[in-house]
């Protein structure tokens, strides 16, 4: 993506033959009307309203329930045609040529291979990537990859927009609309993929997914479940289940059930040490409070010998990052550790602030991180700092947003909010 001086962007369409101009949203409209009216052509996922079965919707189990119950073929055909989509990337089943023909006319007749519209990717001075990707005619979501020393992150959304309103997320202030599919889920994966010519089990460019993106992950369990089984599943990514991780803001029966049906990584959005301050910044916080949230922290870690949790903690400029802040958080750390019988079972993440405009929160000092920092780690705890990856391009933790047709209301009154900011502003 290319800016200019009059704040139009240059986008490369997936399937344009040349690029168009204009702003974000119009972007997004016409990407959307063009993939309406060529579904006629390549249908949408069934759930969509379509005749056709997408076979993003399908893990490994359901895909091969979906050969031998729908199609009356073998399930190993079901293998043969994951490997085609997520290690190839190949979408058009003429192509699977270890297929017969007989089976492939049952393919084009009955399902589709449809990965969400590319709108637009842009890159960060850093490596970053980020993509802006079309999920329906009025909606569209980002997922960012970040390139580390030995590995390859990729933030992948699970929701368009968020129904949690946390105060510090750029994400909240766009509002909610709906759950992702499957699909739509692992359709981000695959993108990102086959952009960076990613080889399962070869040449690996992608080594890990966090499911922080935009969206609590939980609150759209059954389609992030399937999507993270094809990630692990070696006809999938091949990723290890502690390479895949779920970020949640405390949905806490959830928790329970993501110990009992999956097993990935669990990592929390914590943010504060106390019910008081934490249910100002997650309002989550009220219906599951900080008890409760450890309770089932603890037992998640429990159901495997040397599991760990990861806290996320972002510090904000006098709310959050005072020494007093650091002391209870170190005791809230030492329990966990006790409660689970083993060091360092509970991991802190620091994530500095990422400004974005109408916040009211600021990005501490450099002295005041470091600091906070010191004080976990002269106690013993693992309190990384993350490093800001993506800001030039809005691509850092907690600056994801799309397009999202709220309906929340939210995104109308943060707008009403930030106008009147301006106009203050303006008249100081």
């Amino acid at each position: 993506m290319t800016a200019t001086g009059n704040n139009t962007i240059e986008l490369k369409l997936a399937d344009a033959a040349a690029p168009v101009t204009g702003s974000l949203a119009s972007a997004v409209s016409e990407v959307a009307a063009k993939s309406a009216s060529e579904s006629k052509k390549t249908p949408v996922p069934a759930s969509a309203g379509t005749a056709k079965t997408n076979i993003f919707d399908f893990d490994r189990t359901s895909l091969e329930r979906f050969f031998e119950e729908d199609l009356g073929e073998k399930k190993f055909r079901a293998h043969q045609v994951m490997k085609w989509i997520h290690h190839r990337y190949v979408t058009d089943f003429a192509e699977m040529t270890d297929l017969g023909k007989v089976l492939r006319a049952k393919l084009e007749e009955r399902a589709v291979v449809h990965a969400p519209q590319l709108i637009f990717d842009k890159a960060s001075t850093d490596g970053t990537h980020k993509w802006l990707l079309g999920m329906d005619p009025k909606n569209a979501i980002e997922t960012v990859y970040i390139p580390d020393k030995g590995r390859g992150t990729l933030c992948v959304s699970s929701q368009v927009g968020c129904a949690l309103n946390c105060t510090f997320c750029s994400t909240a202030t766009q509002g909610f609309n709906r759950n992702l599919s499957t699909a739509e889920i692992i359709g981000q994966v695959w993108i990102a993929a086959r952009h960076l010519g990613n080889v399962p089990h070869q040449q690996r460019k992608l080594t890990n997914v966090v499911m922080m993106g935009m969206g609590e992950p939980l609150a759209n369990f059954d389609n992030v479940v399937r999507a993270m089984s094809i990630m692990r599943d070696d006809l999938g990514y091949g990723l290890a289940n502690k390479r895949v991780t779920l970020s949640t803001a405390g949905m806490v029966p959830m928790i329970d059930r993501l110990a009992a049906e999956s097993d990935v990584s669990l990592a929390v959005s914590l943010h504060a040490p106390t019910d008081e301050l934490r249910s100002e910044l997650v309002p989550l916080n009220k219906k599951y409070p900080i008890a409760e949230l450890m309770d089932a922290c603890v037992r998640y870690a429990l159901r495997k010998k040397g599991e760990s949790v990861t806290f996320e903690y972002t510090l904000m400029k006098g709310v959050n990052d005072q020494p007093q802040h650091a002391r209870e958080l170190v005791r809230l750390m030492r329990e966990f550790d006790r409660r689970v019988q083993m060091k360092d079972a509970a991991k802190v993440n620091l994530i500095p602030f990422n400004p974005f405009p109408g916040t009211r929160f600021e990005r501490p000092d450099d002295e005041v991180i470091r600091g906070f920092q010191k004080l976990l780690n002269n106690a013993g705890m693992i309190a990384p700092v993350r490093r800001t990856r993506g800001d030039d391009i809005d691509a850092a933790c907690g600056q994801l947003k799309g397009q999202v047709m709220d309906r929340t209301r939210r995104q109308a009154e943060f707008r009403k909010r930030l106008s009147a900011q301006e106009a203050g502003d303006a008249a100081a």
